[in-house]
């Protein structure tokens, strides 16, 4: 008999106990009588009273002969003398010694009970609210445990980062064959980080490599380490582990490690962290405890890696890095596709035109804008997803909502209309610019009352000199425009001229573009993230003297392609003015209608380079 028989036997077993218990008191309550004190003094006068149990509140007995078919009686005592009565009759009585002890230990447990039972109450609800947990599992770990066949990743539902996926190859490789994989002696990185910007898809690689390992897979987020008791993080970062080793080969994923694995001491102005720090401890013990010859491999994610303590990238931890980078064309060609399978798709569409209007875009972005797309096409109640609606999500994501209800007054279109079309004139005519793809002076997101898109042709990685300058000259065609036309300057180029100001400062400063400066770097690819703390200028290496070079520089650069754009609008006057009444009247124009303005267009130096007024 196995063990889900037996227990079905005893609950037969129990619950045929009950039904005879219930039955007995069933019958021992249709026997008994009950009966005020008056009749009883009747019955005993009368005789028919047999046997008396006289206890402390009621008065329990017999009748010589059943009473309305009731054999027994109980009654309440409501009168002195009642012993002499009956000694008078010859009937038989006798006392019952009431057992208390039962009921003075129920009057002091009872209400302790509940006081404790209302006390764990409340406090687990408040350590539920402050994600504690119960009682007996605050040190236990909080991962989510998936079975090789809950993750349903495979390395095929990952597209775009193919270098990531060969490099992760290997411990798939190992996982399914520990023993094999280890014959020439080699062994296998104890942690392997996943390092790349946000929705780039590192969880999803990590879940991909479980999948096809077919191994379980332990997933936690760095900060459900630390909590506010010290010491906590550490039993949950032991207990991790343990549970991972008795389920070996295994893979133990932490996300947004650098919750966890922040550089000790790093703010010490701030103040310290003891808790997080113990955490952080535990685990580098942890790491070097382990031998991933067991089947027990680490895998973690940050997009901050810059700040991780360097205990942990130190070789024999995490003494592997792989990039999950921004896909490049053909990856952002080849995530569309996947993600194009769950939506209908219509002929129109072209996966290729898509991926040369995302540049930049992350995985996430992608997965993000083929769903706004099919929401715009069921919006429009459309049976199939077509290129306007990916060419209008693209529009959605990165320039905001459309604002119609947002009203300008006629003059304030008409310099929107024609800051845009200086924008736009300037792109056409420059050469090495991203080609024009939409101008509108409809208003979207927060504080733009105008948009010009531009679609790179491809995905560049090195800019020359004069390209940083036609990509400053193109930013600063909106305010040379406004000049031109009504010889006033408005605040809506703000935005260009901070963009603008940022490239100029850093072909100064970054890049060694400037000759007086020499071919010196003043300034960090990358801001360390300790700078929001520091004060900069303090902090700069190098002087007063360069410091005003450098602000000169910025400002020459940006002077000097300014002229050289209004010379260039001045040039293309008649175009100009032409375009923006075309724009006021449409409110959008597309790639297909700027290209009559090209055939137009006068390049530059054609005009002659002519100074503003």
């Amino acid at each position: 008999m196995d063990q889900k028989s037996k227990i079905n036997l005893w609950y037969f077993i129990l619950a045929f106990l009950g039904v005879l218990l219930l039955q007995d008191l069933w019958m021992r309550s249709q026997a008994i009588e009950a009966i005020p004190f008056s009749r009883f003094e009747q019955y005993v006068e009368d005789g028919l009273v047999d046997t008396v149990v006289i206890g402390s509140d009621t008065i329990r007995g017999t009748f010589t002969s059943p009473q309305n078919g009731k054999t027994d009686f109980v009654t309440t005592p409501v009168a002195p003398g009642l012993s002499d009565m009956l000694r008078d009759r010859n009937i038989t009585y006798t006392g019952a010694a009431e057992n208390t002890w039962l009921g003075a230990l129920l009057s002091w447990v009872v209400p302790a009970l509940v006081f404790f039972g209302l006390w764990v109450l409340l406090i687990r609800k408040f350590a539920e609210n402050q994600g504690f947990g119960g009682f007996m599992s605050i040190g236990k770990s909080r991962a989510k445990i998936y079975v090789e066949t809950d993750t349903k990743i495979q390395f095929d539902d990952v597209a775009g980062v193919d270098e990531a996926k060969t490099e992760l190859q290997e411990i798939v490789e190992f996982l399914k064959d520990p023993d094999g994989y280890g014959a020439l002696g080699a062994r296998m990185p104890k942690g392997v980080l996943l390092v790349g910007p946000p929705g780039t898809g590192k969880t999803m690689l990590a879940r991909a490599v479980a999948g096809e390992a077919e191994v379980p897979f332990f997933s936690i987020s760095g900060s459900e380490f630390v909590e506010m008791f010290v010491g906590v993080g550490a039993a949950r970062v032991r207990d991790l582990f343990e549970q991972a080793r008795s389920k070996a080969p295994a893979i133990i994923f932490v996300d947004e490690l650098d919750a966890l694995g922040r550089a000790r001491g790093s703010m010490p102005g701030l103040g310290g962290h003891d808790e997080r720090e113990q955490t952080l401890n535990q685990l580098l013990t942890e790491m070097d405890g382990f031998d991933p010859s067991g089947g027990l491999v680490l895998l973690a994610a940050t997009n901050r890696p810059e700040i991780l303590d360097p205990a942990l990238l130190r070789a024999g931890r995490f003494d592997r890095q792989i990039l999950v980078d921004r896909p490049d064309r053909a990856g952002r060609v080849a995530i569309l596709n996947v993600h194009m399978k769950k939506i209908r798709v219509a002929s129109d569409v072209k996966p290729e035109q898509i991926a040369a209007l995302t540049t930049g875009f992350s995985g996430a972005d992608l997965a993000n804008l083929v769903n706004e797309a099919a929401l715009l096409a069921t919006r429009r109640r459309a049976d199939r997803v077509g290129m306007v609606d990916f060419t209008n999500a693209i529009e959605r994501i990165v320039a905001g909502l459309e604002k119609r209800n947002r009203l300008l007054n006629p003059r304030e279109r008409e310099i929107v209309a024609y800051h845009e079309m200086g924008h736009a004139l300037t792109a056409m005519a420059l050469p090495g610019v991203d080609e024009v793809h939409k101008v509108s002076i409809i208003p979207r997101g927060v504080g733009a009352l105008g948009y010009t898109i531009q679609r790179p042709t491809e995905d560049r990685f090195v800019m020359t000199r004069e390209e940083l300058e036609n990509k400053i000259a193109v930013l600063l065609g909106g305010r040379a425009a406004e000049g031109l036309v009504f010889g006033h300057l408005s605040t809506g180029a703000s935005d260009d001229l901070a963009k603008a100001t940022d490239i100029a400062r850093s072909m100064a400063t970054r890049y060694g573009m400037n000759e007086d400066l020499g071919f010196v770097s003043y300034e960090e690819a990358k801001r360390d993230f300790l700078d929001q703390y520091r004060n900069a200028r303090a902090e700069a290496a190098y002087s007063d003297a360069t410091a005003a070079l450098i602000d000169a520089s910025v400002r020459t650069t940006i002077n000097t392609v300014y002229d050289r754009v209004f010379a260039l609008l001045e040039a293309n006057r008649d175009l100009l003015e032409r375009s923006a009444r075309d724009l006021l009247d449409r409110e959008t124009l597309t790639d297909a209608d700027l290209v009559a303005y090209k055939k137009d267009l006068v390049p530059e130096g054609d005009g002659g380079r002519q100074q503003r007024a």
